[in-house]
């Protein structure tokens, strides 16, 4: 079997939720027109990837909680049932098509960066909310998540992360441990090519299919997608990119992961097979 993916690069540089869902359905609409079984857009795309200007100055959270424009952002956080998350949902059970959509959602005090996995049915089979989020900067006033996850969809085990999760092998290491096939990567940043080399890096060492889909801008874009199979049944080296899009490029590409040639390569090889974790003492520490 094989799994069309439709990977959006689009600009959703605007905080207006009810233009990016109409920008989000009609790429949806385009995907399933052009045969896509499932379609990834980039990071928080019906929130945009955008805060209020007072979170810029890198404030303790106790000198702006009480600020009318950071209440007003995090109270426009959503849910799996927000009219517009829900709008994405009825779409995609009128059209048999997997989507793949991000916001920022409402968490225990403060929003989440999470993404939504949506079946041909309309129901979320996935909630995730970004583990590694960028504390360094202002996503310090989001909440964390605190799991990875792996869903089915179509028979193919998917695992999610986001943006900067990708920084740290243990994310994705963790959703292959879980038994994820594919792994999606909605994302938001630029100096793509180092990023590029650790998402081709990602798919190798876990034997995982990776797309990611990211906004065009100089340095941004390079939106990809890279196969888990880099060498052939007699040990003949191949490359694993299936697509990478342009910087400024906008609309649609596509990668279409045949999944029982994955399956017959997960089987023949070795990657991740054995490990040895009684020997990785510090695994689990916060040492540099």
């Amino acid at each position: 079997m094989k799994l069309k993916v439709a990977i959006v690069q689009y600009d959703a540089n605007e905080p207006d939720i009810a233009f990016n869902t109409d920008v989000a359905v009609g790429y949806i609409k385009e995907a399933k027109s052009n045969g896509a079984d499932i379609v990834l857009f980039p990071e928080c795309f019906l929130s945009a990837y955008c805060i209020p200007d007072i979170c810029e100055e890198l404030y303790p959270i106790e000198e702006i909680k009480d600020n009318p424009e950071f209440i007003d952002w995090c109270n426009r956080a959503v849910t799996e049932n927000e009219e517009h998350v829900l709008k994405i949902r009825e779409l995609a059970k009128e059209l048999n098509v997997g989507v793949v959509i991000t916001a920022f959602t409402k968490g225990e005090k403060y929003p989440q960066n999470s993404e939504f996995v949506i079946d041909r049915n309309g129901e979320i089979i996935l909630k995730y909310s970004k583990v590694h989020t960028c504390d360094f900067d202002w996503e310090r006033y989001l909440e964390s998540g605190q799991e990875f996850k792996v869903c089915e969809f179509d028979g193919v085990k998917i695992g999610v992360m986001i943006c900067y999760d990708r920084e740290y092998p243990e994310s994705a290491r963790e959703l292959m441990l879980q038994g994820a096939e594919i792994i999606f990567n909605p994302n938001s940043c630029g100096g793509m090519e180092p990023r590029l080399k650790e998402l081709s890096v990602r798919a190798m060492e876990n034997m995982v299919g990776v797309a990611m889909a990211n906004p065009p801008a100089e340095g941004m874009g390079r939106s990809c997608a890279f196969s888990p199979m880099v060498w052939g049944e007699n040990g003949e080296v191949l490359d694993n990119t299936m697509i990478v899009a342009e910087e400024y490029y906008e609309g649609i590409v596509y990668a279409e992961f045949d999944m029982d040639k994955i399956r017959d390569y997960r089987e023949r090889e070795d990657l991740g097979k054995f490990r040895k974790p009684k020997a990785y003492k510090n695994w689990g520490s916060n040492r540099n």
